[in-house]
């Protein structure tokens, strides 16, 4: 009986971002989707996956023909094989939740959270995260840019990045004034950025404004085929998977403290010297609340 051939699901990820540049702005929305949402290629119907891809169905058949496959189901059966064999996983972690006396909406949100805590360490390499940290070591200063949702995981970066190394900065500003600190990067610098989709378009244009005067750009992002992916000299990736309303910042800020833990592995006797003199300096200050509860006569 003949049989399809059906490519590993990681071989699909290849050629999505080999051919991606050479796709259309049409055909660009649709492999951005694919890839970011693997499981619901698996399970829905082309229609379905055009309609949730905001392109027409005829869309995913010239995808799947530009990526070389002979159309729209042979791009689907990777994501459905891949997805019936994380189904047939036992998942110690997602066992453990499921015991608890949660909601099902919470439990549902629960196992998401776990599975983009996991992207961090599936989706990247430790030398990826070691060549992030060494750029961020190296660079003259470095600016931390992410709005909306991601300025949170901005800060986080920031404040912890600050206790290790000097010349660290926060791109924010209630006067607007933050494009300022951009403009003022240079080649020895580095600006950090973060975004998830849909991707803030002021961060993208940041990103693309100070990669085209030549200042390196890292990035954190949900996909390698993301505006800032795609033009950054360190990429990172994160899952946003949650069955809420809002993307899950989870995964963001568990890649983030592994970013800042690289860092602090990576900086030798300089970082140990900083935090050092960073914990003596608040400890001055009484920073921190070191009273003592009264006795309980």
């Amino acid at each position: 009986m003949f049989q399809f051939r059906i490519l590993p699901y990681s071989h699909l990820t290849q050629l999505l971002d080999s051919r991606f540049e050479r796709l259309s702005p049409e055909l660009q929305r649709a492999a951005r989707w694919v890839q970011a949402h693997p499981a619901e290629l698996g399970l829905q119907s082309m229609r379905q996956s055009a309609l949730a891809a905001g392109v027409a169905p005829a869309t995913m058949t010239r995808l799947a023909r530009a990526l070389g496959l002979d159309g729209f189901e042979a791009m689907r059966r990777p994501s459905m094989q891949a997805f019936a064999a994380s189904v047939g996983q036992a998942n110690p972690a997602a066992s453990a939740l499921a015991s608890h006396p949660l909601t099902e909406n919470v439990d549902r949100l629960a196992q998401a959270q776990v599975a983009n805590l996991q992207s961090v360490r599936s989706r990247n390499s430790t030398e990826q995260l070691q060549a992030a940290a060494q750029a961020m070591l190296a660079a003259h200063e470095v600016l931390f840019l992410g709005l909306r949702a991601s300025f949170s995981i901005a800060y986080h970066l920031y404040y912890t990045c600050d206790w290790l190394r000097a010349n660290t900065r926060l791109a924010t500003d209630a006067g607007g004034a933050w494009a300022d600190q951009l403009l003022a990067l240079r080649a020895s610098d580095l600006l950090v950025v973060v975004s998830q989709a849909p991707y803030t378009r002021q961060t993208v244009e940041a990103a693309q404004q100070a990669h085209g005067r030549g200042v390196p750009v890292l990035a954190l992002t949900d996909s390698s085929l993301s505006p800032l992916a795609r033009l950054a000299q360190h990429a990172l990736l994160f899952d946003t998977a949650s069955p809420s309303f809002f993307h899950s910042m989870t995964g963001a800020l568990a890649l983030a403290e592994a970013l800042v833990e690289c860092v602090a592995e990576q900086g030798g006797a300089a970082v140990l010297q900083r935090l050092t003199q960073r914990q003596q300096g608040l400890q001055k200050a009484k920073a921190y609340w070191d009273k003592k509860p009264p006795r309980q006569e």
